[in-house]
């Protein structure tokens, strides 16, 4: 009886793994199958003549982006834009998620996590183009601005910093909040007890424990920036990120060959993050 027992547990358990491998394996040949299609496309070029691909290998879209100017300079441009991004939304979260975890009734609690999690149920475009309403000239910000003898940043790229904040915010209140909650109380009262003032609790007992979650909301500000080319048409101006040379180079110039090896930018920098993050150890503790 317990021999047939264990027959039918490890039957069923096998059947389950099999069920469960079948859609990761299709996520996994299909993301590393496009990636693998578009390094290949990377190494093709464009006939200047009449536009057709031409399946032979060369290294001129690499040298391309290597040696002209404007692609260091967008690329620069597209780091520093994620970063304040990701900077932004991290000083906004911050005490949002302290006063969630900590202060917050557990009724006000889940009430202001629905209102954090209510603008994901936006439409993208609608919330952009909100934006684009305010920002432009003699909207909602110049009318606020217009008692301080100011007006808006207009569009550019303050403008699309400010857009992007406000969308991938969510994203950082959310593991803040989650990794704040995973805080005993007893250690923040502990810390004031030994007459720690709230900053160097903060920063010796709250900050290292909360690392990982701030890791995790980086993640996500950072690389949905980095590939955002929505934002920066939108509100942007003559403003052009990375993502907006893939973009065009696809839908305006017809360089298949070129926008791939452009997307590769994007991608290493990702594989970097995410390699020096691991090294810090926090990915293990998220």
């Amino acid at each position: 009886m317990r021999a047939a027992s264990a027959w039918l547990h490890r039957h069923t358990t096998a059947r389950l793994l099999a069920l469960l491998s079948l859609p990761v394996l299709w996520v996994v040949v299909a993301y590393l199958g496009a990636l693998g299609a578009m390094l290949v496309a990377a190494f093709w070029t464009t006939n200047d003549f009449t536009g057709a691909v031409e399946h032979r290998l060369t290294l001129s879209n690499f040298r391309t982006l290597v040696e002209q100017p404007v692609y260091a300079r967008v690329a620069l441009r597209s780091l520093g834009v994620a970063a304040l991004v990701t900077v932004v939304d991290t000083l906004i979260a911050l005490p949002m998620a302290y006063y969630m975890a900590k202060v917050a009734s557990p009724r006000a609690r889940r009430l202001l996590v629905v209102a954090i999690l209510t603008p994901l149920w936006a439409s993208y475009l609608v919330k952009a183009y909100a934006w684009r309403v305010m920002l432009a000239n003699g909207g909602v910000i110049d009318w606020l601005l217009q008692p301080f003898g100011t007006h808006g940043p207009g569009f550019g790229l303050t403008a699309t910093i400010v857009t992007l904040a406000y969308l991938w915010l969510p994203f950082m209140v959310l593991p803040l909040f989650a990794g704040l909650e995973r805080i005993p109380d007893a250690l923040l009262e502990a810390s004031a007890d030994q007459g720690a003032r709230a900053a160097r609790t903060f920063r010796s007992v709250v900050l290292p424990l909360l690392f990982p979650a701030l890791v995790a909301g980086s993640i996500f500000t950072f690389s949905l920036s980095l590939g955002d080319y929505i934002t920066v048409k939108i509100v942007g101006g003559t403003s052009q990120l990375a993502s907006n040379v893939i973009y065009d180079n696809i839908t305006t110039g017809g360089n298949l060959p070129f926008a791939s090896a452009a997307a590769f930018f994007p991608i290493l920098v990702m594989v970097g993050f995410l390699v020096a993050v691991r090294r810090t150890g926090a990915l293990e503790e998220l």
